[in-house]
């Protein structure tokens, strides 16, 4: 089940619910796009811990690593054998329990949008209006290649952080439907990562 709730993690998109109020039907508004822009560009590195639920109601923790452009590592607890690591080009999935690694490339994730900082959101994203006037959501997909899923990003409006936002975490809808939400506590950005944090083991040569 754990290596389950990981993979949804790599290949399922979503829809920030509990974390944020339902979205509203409203067009959005280009300077709110703007600013989640400039957020994503100010931001080079982050690390915060995470909470993921995937569509069966499966929770796992662990830490994450951001590192801008390219870079992601989802480091779960100590009792489960699994690894999602991004190392610029690819987005990997490592079970040490199985000794199995699948990769894909990254552009083919909904993730994608978290870690190219120099896409233009206004071409595939747009801004969810919603109750709360202290969050941002922003929705993210590729009308071209609907098999790639969706991407709802949950932005609090935080006066310290850069450029006025703090990303809350993110939902994550694939094209069956299959949700994984991802909840941040911990928030660090712009400290030092070693480019080592997105490399790993494989397994598959022990």
């Amino acid at each position: 089940m754990k290596r389950f709730a990981a993979l949804a993690l790599v290949a399922a998109p979503v829809m920030l619910t509990g974390l944020v109020p339902a979205p509203v039907t409203a067009q959005a508004q280009s300077p709110q796009l703007a600013q989640v822009q400039q957020h994503l560009r100010a931001v080079g590195t982050m690390t915060a811990s995470f909470t993921q639920t995937d569509r069966r109601g499966q929770t796992l923790n662990g830490q994450l690593f951001l590192k801008r452009p390219g870079k992601i590592r989802f480091q779960y607890g100590k009792n489960v054998p699994m690894l999602v690591v991004a190392n610029g080009k690819s987005l990997t999935m490592v079970d040490y329990q199985v000794k199995q690694v699948q990769s894909w490339p990254i552009g083919n994730s909904p993730l994608s949008v978290l870690l190219n900082p120099n896409q233009d959101l206004a071409r595939f994203a747009k801004v969810v209006p919603n109750t709360d006037p202290r969050v941002v959501l922003v929705e993210a997909r590729d009308p071209r290649r609907p098999e790639f899923g969706r991407i709802t990003m949950a932005f609090a409006k935080v006066a310290s952080a850069p450029a006025g936002l703090m990303l809350q975490g993110w939902t994550m809808l694939d094209s069956q439907n299959n949700r994984t939400t991802v909840r941040l506590s911990g928030q660090r950005f712009n400290v030092a990562i070693a480019d080592s944090q997105f490399r790993y083991v494989d397994p598959r040569k022990k």
